[in-house]
């Protein structure tokens, strides 16, 4: 036996909006979606688990219809889908009324289910969000159906585990009986329990802060022993770039570092790009300028200027800056970031205010 474990697919977002790439993200989102299938369709399973977020907002019947017919294409599939947070079912969700193929099968409500898979002794537990927020622990009272066959699987879609999105104690799940927890809402892949529970993450990045690969979960049944793995599937990553800094860099050098990691990291990903180190106390490195480098989503300047402190004691003896230095130590913890950043900053407004003068 054989599964796929999806969530947080987010179908109609657009990422990045305003940026170059952001219609190309919103279709690639779609793309990969229908990748699954594809790959579903050369190499089987027995069921296509969606935990929540299937959409990233209300859907459109023509979304709907769309997915529909993707799942009438795996009829020897079977497809169970929970609505989460986003893609809610509201009173009037097309998610209601549309007719979706024998293979599939939509909870339909916030009371929790329990649906027995109709050719292997497989039960699916799950609901629906029927509103955005859910602060109420919907799962903690779920217990393995009690009639099922000696041996069967017991596996559980969960959407949520924080304060505000049906909170959850994994552990105390897994003590009741379930064998696999599929949990949505996180966009992060993580194992929460080897082979036991575990959010799949989003399919593709949604917005800058969904670093790293993503993919989905596949989970095998082999002997009795069942083994979950991250399957890496997503077009692209956002990825985090983190450019050092040297008294001896300018602008174009600092360039030229981004240009070249970029171009070993892949040119099609996205990056927020983080200046780190010193700089010369002239240079002044200008953020935009890394944008034409690629897909630059973010960049942070977080570099520091290099002062010869012996020297501007000695040359502003007497004075205000050479008070300043005394006075926070000349000799400063570079252990210390907190004297070093006021160092920092209060050289640079004496020395600029010097300057005018």
């Amino acid at each position: 036996m054989r599964f796929i474990h999806l969530a947080d697919i987010h179908l109609g977002a657009v990422p990045d909006r305003g940026y170059p790439w952001s219609a190309k993200r919103e279709e690639e989102i779609w793309d990969s979606f229908r990748r699954i299938f594809d790959a579903i369709r050369e190499d089987p399973v027995d069921f296509l688990l969606i935990a929540g977020d299937l959409f990233h907002r209300q859907p459109l019947m023509r979304e709907i219809r769309e997915v529909a017919a993707l799942c009438a294409g795996i009829p020897d599939t079977r497809v169970y889908i929970m609505a989460g947070n986003h893609d809610y079912l509201r009173q009037d969700s097309f998610m209601r009324t549309a007719v979706w193929p024998e293979n599939v099968f939509v909870f339909p409500g916030e009371k929790p289910e329990c649906v027995r898979d109709p050719l292997l002794p497989v039960y699916i537990y799950g609901l629906s969000y029927e509103h955005q927020e859910i602060t109420a622990g919907l799962y903690n009272r779920l217990r393995p159906y009690p009639d099922a066959e000696e041996n069967a699987l017991h596996i559980l879609m969960a959407h949520g585990g924080d304060a505000r999105h049906i909170p959850w104690n994994i552990r105390a799940l897994l003590g009741a009986g379930f064998d696999y927890i599929a949990c949505g809402h996180i966009h992060t892949p993580t194992i929460l329990i080897p082979d036991q529970a575990a959010y799949c993450g989003a399919l593709e990045p949604i917005d800058r802060g969904d670093t790293g690969r993503h993919g989905y979960m596949l989970g095998t049944l082999d002997r009795g022993r069942l083994r979950v793995k991250f399957v890496p599937f997503a077009v692209r990553s956002y990825l985090e770039l983190e450019l050092e800094s040297t008294p001896e860099d300018t602008q174009t050098s600092m360039e030229e570092k981004a240009r070249t990691l970029i171009l070993r990291k892949g040119s099609g990903n996205l990056y927020r790009i983080r200046l780190e180190g010193v700089r010369a106390p002239e240079q002044v490195y200008f953020p935009e300028r890394f944008r034409r480098l690629g897909n630059i989503v973010d960049i942070q300047d977080e570099t520091r200027q290099e002062y010869d402190l012996q020297e501007l004691r000695t040359r502003f003896g007497g004075t205000l800056i050479g008070e300043f230095i005394e006075g926070l130590g000349a000799e400063t913890d570079p252990e210390d970031p907190v004297r070093q950043k006021a160092m920092q900053y209060g050289l640079q407004a004496l020395l600029q205010t010097t300057r005018l003068q």
